[in-house]
């Protein structure tokens, strides 16, 4: 059962880089943390996300519109511009490239505060990395996939970050219940959530966007949360 266990490890490793580092540190620093730090993280989420790397700048900038604009038109990824997931996401990635290219300009009160490393950056979106994740991943499964169905979980590990995605924005609001009024369509979508460490509580975050713990009931459990408090206890200098 190799393949499973390596398309789980995939996942979660790739979901908490884009929580932990990309959504909660660098698009609304919920905590701080050391410059070392930051660059180990940094480097974990390049690698981790591999073919599906998320620029923080671009994601950064995506995202506070989105908070900003909240299921209006000017949102760039809400489910009620969009008949589907399928062309929201692929709407989406062409405004995430634009701003990662600089091909947009956006409003100066959005910039700021992300994390930059550009000869890494620079590296995680060449096509030649993108070409070597592919590839690695290929040589995997050929390496290891011992049986027919194993060969269609394959396309997930180049669409991990669009899966995430879409997940997290188009399930976030349209399905589930909500505790707040927060004058958009986010949701709260509790039975899904451990697939996502927290990303679904999106109405408890659209919330307060500077709270590093997503749950606010007793049943509601943010695991990224716990693993923020845990880091104290092995070095990392987090404050949350």
């Amino acid at each position: 059962m190799i393949v499973p266990a390596f398309l789980v490890t995939h996942w979660f490793t790739s979901l908490f880089a884009q929580t932990f580092f990309v959504h909660r540190f660098a698009s609304h620093r919920m905590f701080s943390m050391s410059r070392g730090w930051e660059r180990f993280f940094h480097l974990l989420s390049c690698v981790s996300q591999g073919f599906s790397f998320l620029n923080p700048r671009a994601y950064a900038l995506l995202h506070r519109m989105h908070h900003a604009y909240g299921d209006t038109a000017k949102d760039p990824h809400s489910p009620a511009s969009f008949t589907n997931a399928a062309p929201m996401m692929l709407a989406t990635f062409r405004r995430f490239n634009a701003i990662g290219h600089h091909r947009e300009s956006l409003e100066p009160r959005l910039e700021g505060g992300y994390p930059r490393w550009p000869l890494l950056e620079k590296t995680g979106d060449h096509p030649l990395s993108m070409a070597f994740w592919a590839a690695f991943c290929l040589g995997f499964y050929c390496l290891v996939a011992t049986s027919w169905w194993m060969w269609p979980l394959l396309p997930a590990h180049y669409l991990m970050g669009p899966i995430h995605g879409a997940m997290v924005n188009w399930c976030g609001h349209r399905y589930g219940y909500r505790n707040f009024d927060n004058r958009d369509q986010s949701r709260n979508t509790l039975l899904w959530d451990f697939l996502t460490m927290g990303e679904l509580f999106q109405n408890n975050q659209h919330r307060n966007c500077t709270r590093a713990n997503f749950a606010v009931r007793w049943y509601e459990v943010d695991p990224c949360y716990w693993i923020i408090r845990a880091s104290r206890s092995w070095g990392a200098p987090i404050e949350a």
